[in-house]
């Protein structure tokens, strides 16, 4: 005798998943030369990417290599992709500098930790796959949008322009820098066009270093190259200063992220934030925003890496990681962070076979910070604003947009435009909001215009073929839910005045909801006052549940429920031979 199986039971995503998986798989001195390898050259990468981040988002550039060094190994540790290398990345510029202006930098290390959090829960919740509903059209409405957003940014720093105000506004921004336009310093776009014409062509030579490198080196240099001129370069030493135990200086500090505790770190004001319920409630519209893109991107970047490699990521196990990095790295003075498409990809190229990749291009980035502080101080602005520029464009896919305009249907054409507009003028979270919504209900459209209902007639059918005069036979197709049931079901209420039985097929309806159970009562009804009996034909069990949990039972005369046509004939035969029909 066979046991009954046990009805499935909810299993905790744990974390870690993919450092376990890629052990189990094999991992030797090979495996581990190669995770090195490919560590070091997206350490290399990430530590002008890390600067150049953190100042587009209004915060100094030791912010991003914090956030490299701590967000990047956690999550390496303990998330649910082998290939995914988390830190600061450009999507969230949009949303973490409107965070500083309002609420200063103590006020969006909050706001990740709250983030944090609410990426642990949609772990824990399974919602991991959920990332599969969001419409590409919205994606690269706003990836495009975000783009175009961080390039205005960069322009003041590009073209040497001072005193420019930059707001959450990015009208307000634009009116500005127009503003400014007189200004230009000729030596400040000098070396970001020179930065900018080194980031574009270096790749071309299919050399191994690394452009951003090879870019911020050109820049530096002909920064320098001005000094003798006696024309100085704003740089990141001229910019920024900063004070640690006693200590002070200029540009980065040459000490390894310390911990600390994040409200304690200074608000728009720069006195240390004051944390009470009304900052909490103020920061957490922001803080859910930064945790859907955060799970957005690094869910995607997932998916991409497998594609890439042939593996499978744990998504659940990837937010839990994703989660704990964030709440970990306010503590050690970092930003937001998620997992970075370009960095996945060189990863994977550079021939990673395991998270511990990750963990050493957070061990470079802290090397660099420790030892080489000074030099990264004299990186010039007008080079990192290059650098940006050539994110934003890679960002932006120019190429996928435009196909999608030229090759989409008109509502998807719609729902991208309108999602690139309004992150462009309003903000990220409003647009998605938007494009979500607009694809839902464009959805809930298509689905609607499936579902038919129509009369079997007995020239066309040879269902109806055989049946008495007094019985109509309805074929419903398609889901019975709220955007499709009344329009469905209403054709079922116009009858001829022959008709004393209705038998409808249901066999190819997969799914009723509340709206549709309502319109059947309706329908029910409106019958039984007219004498005339319904057979519903086909529905599976679980629907006849649902229908009797809402009333409707089998009634003698004017209700019924079966398997098969055969079965609704000899009962509406019966029905038509009582005295009352």
């Amino acid at each position: 005798m066979s046991r009954p199986q046990a009805s499935p039971r909810y299993r905790l995503p744990l974390p870690g998943r993919a450092l376990v998986a890629a052990w189990r798989q094999g991992y030797g001195l090979a495996e581990l030369r190669r995770d090195l390898l490919a560590g070091l050259t997206i350490g290399i990468v990430a530590v002008p990417l890390s600067m150049a981040l953190a100042i587009a988002t209004g915060v100094p550039p030791q912010h991003g290599l914090y956030t490299a060094i701590v967000a990047g190994a956690i999550i390496a540790l303990t998330g649910g992709s082998r290939f995914n290398v988390s830190g600061p990345t450009a999507a969230f510029v949009v949303i973490l500098f409107p965070i500083v202006a309002s609420h200063g930098i103590g006020g969006l290390l909050i706001a990740t930790l709250m983030a944090g959090l609410i990426l642990v829960a949609l772990g824990l919740a399974r919602l991991g796959n959920l990332i599969q509903f969001v419409p590409y059209p919205v994606v690269l409405g706003f990836t495009a949008g975000i783009a175009v957003v961080i390039a205005l940014l960069q322009l003041p720093d590009f073209l040497g322009l001072a005193d420019v105000e930059l707001g959450d506004s990015t009208l307000h921004n634009l009116a500005a820098i127009i503003r400014a336009l007189p200004g230009v310093a000729p030596a400040e776009l000098g070396v970001g066009l020179v930065t900018l014409a080194s980031l574009i062509l270096w790749p071309r030579l299919k050399l191994p270093i690394p452009a951003p490198l090879v870019g911020l080196a050109v820049g530096t240099l002909a920064a320098l190259a001005m000094v003798p001129l006696g024309v100085e370069i704003d740089t990141i030493a001229s910019r920024f200063s900063w004070e640690f135990q006693g200590q002070s200086g200029s540009g980065i500090p040459p000490f390894a992220p310390a911990l600390l505790l994040p409200w304690r770190l200074p608000g728009p004001d720069g006195l240390p934030l004051r944390v009470d319920f009304a900052l909490i409630r103020e920061l957490l519209g922001p803080a859910l925003a930064i945790a859907m893109l955060a799970a957005i991107e690094s869910l995607l970047c997932a998916v991409v890496a497998d594609g890439l490699t042939r593996t499978r990521h744990d998504p659940n196990a990837e937010l839990i990681g994703q989660g704990l990095g964030n709440l970990a790295v306010p503590f050690f003075g970092g930003i937001t962070a998620t997992a970075a498409l370009a960095r996945t990809a060189t990863n994977i190229r550079s021939g990673a076979v395991s998270p511990l990749a990750a963990v050493v291009h957070a061990l470079v980035v802290l090397l660099a910070v420790v030892a080489l502080a000074g030099v990264l101080g004299r990186v010039p602005m007008a080079a990192l604003a290059a650098l940006l520029f050539v994110i934003a464009w890679h960002m932006s896919e120019a190429r996928h947009f435009v196909h999608t305009l030229k090759s989409a249907p008109a509502s998807d054409v719609a729902i991208l435009v309108i999602c690139f507009g309004l992150t462009v003028i309003i903000d990220m979270v409003l647009a998605v909001a938007v494009g979500m919504g607009l694809a839902a209900a464009l959805f809930i459209r298509r689905m609607a215009e499936l579902t038919q209902t129509r009369r079997l007639d007995t020239d066309d059918s040879e269902q109806a073929r055989d049946l008495p005069r007094q019985v109509a036979l309805y074929d419903v197709k398609g889901p019975l839910f709220f955007g499709a049931a009344e329009k469905a079901l209403a054709s079922l209420r116009v009858v001829d005045p022959e008709v004393r039985v209705v038998m409808v097929d249901m066999r190819d309806v997969p799914s009723l909801d509340a709206t549709a159970i309502v319109a059947l009562q309706s329908l029910v009804e409106e019958l039984r006052t007219q004498r005339v009996g319904l057979v519903f034909i086909g529905l599976p069990a679980r629907m006849v549940m649902k229908l009797k949990r809402a009333g409707l039972r089998r009634e003698a005369g004017r209700l019924a429920m079966v398997a098969h046509q055969a079965q609704a004939v000899r009962l509406a035969s019966r029905w038509l031979a009582e005295p009352d029909n």
